[in-house]
């Protein structure tokens, strides 16, 4: 080379050392971050989509700790619960107790009432500071609320979940049609034609008649009043489970179960023949035989268009995000009664988690959880708790004890059905989705790391690679820089 003012050869060789210093900077950058994107220059279309999946991450990781706190809320829910269920059961043994009158002493019972005052002053302390963070559980706080619901119609209600919308003021129709009507299980005593009791001669005839509550025989003398005969049976209601009442059609007998539904019987048999003649009929004025048995039947119906499961007068829907049980009156869902369409709406309440990523309705469990007061807890059936406190219709000192076993059992019913349907929502609601979840984290974040993560193998080459190219680079630029001087020896 003869020309001196530009030495192309220095600038070629400063060009690569600069673009060799770059890619060993680059290179030295993503091994001490460990990211292969440090910055949006690096890989553009990478950075949007990891940038994308750590907002994923996040989120992921957010429902993971919701679910988490939601186990933590059922948990000190299931605690304040399964002490009122052990105070139910002490409950259930003092009424059983207090019952054996000829052993107990007025004092005795009058203590007996005094720890049944105790208790129930404590469920209702239990029922009133159960809370988490401050929030009551168990109190009615995370009830639903409800607008328009027919007493006469419906008489229990119970809401387990009810997804209603994020929206202000948003409630949910509920419409409860009635498709076929309950009945109970019914047998017929024939009359002799003049209102009384047909022996056929012999005197008396005698009759066993069984209920879901146990079994008793009947005799009955020639000519007695079907009045009377109704009265005897109706005596012993209690320890059959059936009433007896004159039947619509002429003078006959008509003999029920007290409850409806295909689990309710009677079965009335003839013990005697009395010449050959039977007394037992499945109709007024029907048929006669000497041993009939007849179930009730369950009412057939539709709860916001989908087909119930149903236990006599009894029906519940479940479905995602709708979980409603009721039971329905008998004039309005048993046999003769008025039937058509009972509707009502569910206007909010709730605890709500959100137990996905994405705040939205999908993502969103609606979880009710009813107040376990004295006052709550029973059925409109047999009362609530607080009728067995002092001086209430089934205290134990002068009350009706039947009354007060059965609020005791329908209150216990109650609390260990609220106590499985927690269990059931936090080991297959909540449990379920921390495992899925868990999944979802593994995937994204390995979809992120695979974008956004830095190959170290392939760094430590690509490092070696520019350290051998940025020498050679400046020994090259040191040589071009060196070059010009050769004029000078032709200068002599």
């Amino acid at each position: 080379m003869s020309r001196i003012n530009q030495n192309v050869g220095s600038m070629v060789a400063q060009r690569v050392l600069s673009q060799q210093n770059m890619d060993l900077s680059k290179t030295l950058n993503r091994l001490s971050t460990g990211l292969r994107i440090v910055r949006g220059s690096d890989d553009p279309a990478g950075l949007i989509a990891s940038e994308n999946l750590r907002a994923e991450k996040a989120a992921i990781n957010s429902a993971m700790n919701n679910a988490e706190r939601a186990e933590q809320v059922v948990n000190v829910a299931e605690g304040g619960l399964q002490e009122i269920s052990s105070m139910l059961v002490e409950l259930q043994s003092l009424v059983t107790s207090t019952a054996n009158e000829a052993g107990v002493s007025n004092e005795e019972k009058e203590a007996n009432q005094l720890q049944i005052d105790s208790i129930l002053q404590s469920i209702d302390r239990i029922a009133n500071s159960t809370s988490f963070q401050g929030i009551k559980l168990l109190n009615g706080n995370f009830e639903y609320t409800t607008n328009g619901v027919d007493q006469t119609q419906i008489d229990d209600l119970k809401i387990n979940s009810a997804k209603l919308s994020n929206a202000a003021g948003s409630s949910m129709n509920v419409d409860v049609t009635l498709v076929d009507s309950a009945t109970t299980g019914s047998v017929f005593l024939l009359d002799d034609g003049a209102g009384g009791v047909d022996a056929n001669g012999a005197g008396q005839v005698t009759f066993e008649i069984t209920g879901n509550k146990g079994t008793q025989q009947f005799t009955f003398a020639e000519g007695t009043a079907i009045a009377d005969v109704a009265n005897a049976i109706n005596s012993f209601t209690d320890a059959l489970g059936v009433t007896a009442t004159s039947a619509a059609a002429g003078d006959d007998i008509q003999i029920d179960s007290i409850g409806y539904g295909t689990d309710q019987f009677v079965r009335v048999r003839q013990l005697s023949e009395n010449g050959g003649s039977n007394f037992v009929s499945s109709a007024a004025n029907g048929a006669a035989v000497n041993d009939l048995k007849t179930f009730g039947a369950d009412a057939e119906v539709n709860i916001n268009g989908i087909s119930a499961t149903t236990n006599g007068l009894q029906a519940r829907v479940s479905s995602e995000g709708f979980d409603v049980s009721l039971m329905l009156d008998a004039a309005f869902a048993g046999a003769g009664g008025t039937g058509g369409t009972s509707s009502f709406s569910i206007t909010g309440g709730g605890a709500d988690f959100n137990l996905g990523p994405q705040v939205n309705l999908a993502n969103k469990v609606s979880l009710g959880i009813d107040a376990v007061t004295t006052g709550s807890l029973g059925s409109s059936a047999s009362g609530t708790l607080d009728s067995l406190k002092a001086g209430g219709l089934s205290n134990v000192v002068n009350g009706d004890l039947s009354k007060a076993q059965s609020v005791v059992e329908d209150a216990i019913k109650q609390v260990s059905g609220m106590r499985g349907r927690l269990g059931a929502f936090q080991k297959n609601t909540v449990g379920s989705t921390i495992n899925s979840l868990s999944i979802a984290l593994e995937n994204t974040s390995a979809a992120e790391s695979v974008i956004r993560d830095a190959d170290f193998a392939a760094e430590t080459a690509n490092m070696t690679r520019a350290q051998i190219l940025g020498q050679a680079a400046t020994q090259a630029l040191a040589m071009a820089n060196n070059q010009p001087s050769s004029v000078l020896a032709l200068l002599g």
